[in-house]
Parts: C-alpha cells; sequence; structure tokens
C-alpha cells in the first residue's frame, strides 16, 4: 500500500508517539521505521515483545551494511524487532554521529520502504518517524518514495506558522513549486495537529485557511489529542486501557479518515513507488 513519513519542523511535537499510536491501529500489518538521523526513541521507552530491552544494534544500524550492497524489501524483516504488544519497529540510529554510516542510502531506504506492500511473501505499509526535518536532514531523502508526508504540528502560533512555511518549502521540493489547495500531487503533504479534542475542529479550520492562502498544497488530516497519559500508557510507562484513551480513540478517526480518502490510492502499484 504505502510508505507513510511522519516528521515535525522543530521542537518536539511528538512525532514518533504521533507514528507508533497510528501504527497500533493501522488496519494492515505495519512496519514502524525510525529514520530520524538524530537518533531514535524506542530503544529507551519501549520493552521488546520478550520483557527486555530492544537491540540497539538491530535496526537502522544494522540494515546500513545490507543497503549498501542493494536492498530487497524482504530483508527489512531481518532487521525489525516486536515491541510488547506485538507492533515490529526497526529501531532508530543510537545517537547522531551514527547518522554518517547510512550517508548515501537514504533512496535505497525509501524504495523499499514503498515497495515492501508489494511483497509476494509479507506484504505491510512503512509508517517512518523521521523526526526533526529543519535545516537539510538527510530523511527528506525518504519523502519522493511516499505515498504521504504528516507534518506533525502543536498548536501554538509559532508552531502553526513554522508548519506553513516547512509544507510550502516541501512543495518546492517535491512538486517543483507552489501548488494550489485543489493540485494533487505525490506524495501528498498533510498536518496532523497535536490538540485538546474540544477545538480540534474550529483548529482545523483555521489552519487550512492558513495552508490554502499560501499555496501549499497541504491540508490537515487530522488531529491527534495532547494526552501525556495516553502517551505513557502506549510506551510501557503507566497501566490503564490504551484502547480507551483519548490518544488512541484519536489515532483511530485519523487512521480511518486516511483510508477513507487515500486508500484506494495507496492500492495503485505505482503508488509511492518515487517514479
Amino acid at each position: 500500500m504505502a510508505l507513510i513519513a511522519l516528521a515535525a519542523d522543530k521542537g518536539s511535537p511528538g512525532v514518533t508517539t504521533a507514528a507508533v499510536a497510528l501504527a497500533a491501529v493501522w488496519p494492515r500489518r505495519v512496519l514502524v521505521a525510525e529514520t530520524d538521523p538524530a537518533g531514535g526513541d524506542l530503544v529507551y521507552r519501549s520493552a521488546a515483545a520478550h520483557g527486555g530491552p530492544l537491540n540497539p544494534n538491530t535496526g537502522m544500524l544494522s540494515i546500513a551494511a545490507t543497503a549498501r550492497r542493494g536492498l530487497v524489501p524482504d530483508q527489512l524483516w531481518d532487521h525489525a524487532q516486536p515491541l510488547s504488544g506485538g507492533l515490529e519497529v526497526l529501531v532508530g540510529l543510537g545517537m547522531s554521529e551514527q547518522a554518517a554510516g547510512i550517508a548515501g542510502i537514504w533512496p535505497t531506504l525509501g524504495r523499499a520502504f514503498a515497495q515492501l506492500a508489494e511483497s509476494p511473501n509479507a506484504p505491510a505499509d512503512v509508517i517512518a518517524d523521521c523526526g526533526r526535518i529543519a535545516g537539510d536532514s538527510p530523511a527528506v531523502e525518504l519523502f519522493p518514495h511516499a505515498a504521504l508526508v504528516l507534518l506533525i504540528s502543536r498548536t501554538e502560533p509559532e508552531a502553526i506558522a513554522r508548519v506553513r512555511d516547512r509544507a510550502a518549502a516541501l512543495a518546492t521540493r517535491l512538486h517543483g513549486g507552489p501548488r494550489g489547495a485543489a493540485a494533487l500531487a505525490t506524495p501528498l503533504v498533510g498536518v496532523v495537529l497535536i490538540a485538546d479534542p474540544a477545538n480540534s475542529g474550529k483548529l482545523i479550520h483555521q489552519v487550512d485557511e492558513m495552508l490554502m492562502a499560501a499555496q501549499t498544497g497541504a491540508r490537515v488530516v487530522g488531529t491527534l489529542a495532547d494526552d501525556p497519559a495516553g502517551a505513557d500508557q502506549l510506551a510501557g510507562r503507566k497501566r490503564g486501557r490504551l484502547d480507551k484513551s483519548m490518544l488512541i480513540r484519536s489515532a483511530r478517526k485519523v487512521t480511518a479518515d486516511l483510508y477513507q480518502q487515500y486508500g484506494a490510492a495507496w492500492a495503485s502499484p505505482t503508488a509511492g513507488s518515487g517514479r
């Protein structure tokens, strides 16, 4: 089906939490890839399926040597680890200095992520946590292979202004220039707001107007609840009914809306192929 890339412009709006929350309710098999060049968080915050810690050397770090010789999509599973609860992840780098070891292979990774959906053996979508992309982040090299790029943003005025400007910059980089609100191009660029559910309707309207005025071609695709307790449950730091948390309930709605709007396009063999 698709490679879905999640990223933020600046700060810590919760890209990793958003990626794991969406993956937890994704309607198909899914692989979470921590592709933040600054390093991953899951090895520190989540337990492996066997109850112990995740192996920091199995994931993006181990896949680098394989990718330099070419990468068949099914080989991604050789570097994946299951979390407690069953979600499969490619653990990120331990620190930003290790990013030099995967320089030059980002397009190879992007193609493998996008093509995993067509695997005859173990097909899956990939949700990539790309972290912050302000500046010249190499993770942006994944984006041409994605079906959808989701910019995660909180709702302070400065955060909204930054996500508008980042969406416009991505339109120029990926599509050759600003696009009208009705224009469609691959990858589609969307915004997910981390917000109080009570105010989400008004916020979506306001941010959509800003994105349209800037001719970004992007729009708000949904909101995830600003739910610290739910985030702690998701990471295994707190007990409780995770499926009843505001975070997971909002993730279900975002996921359902994404599939309703884009699922047919993702089913196309050319979707997210980086053509």
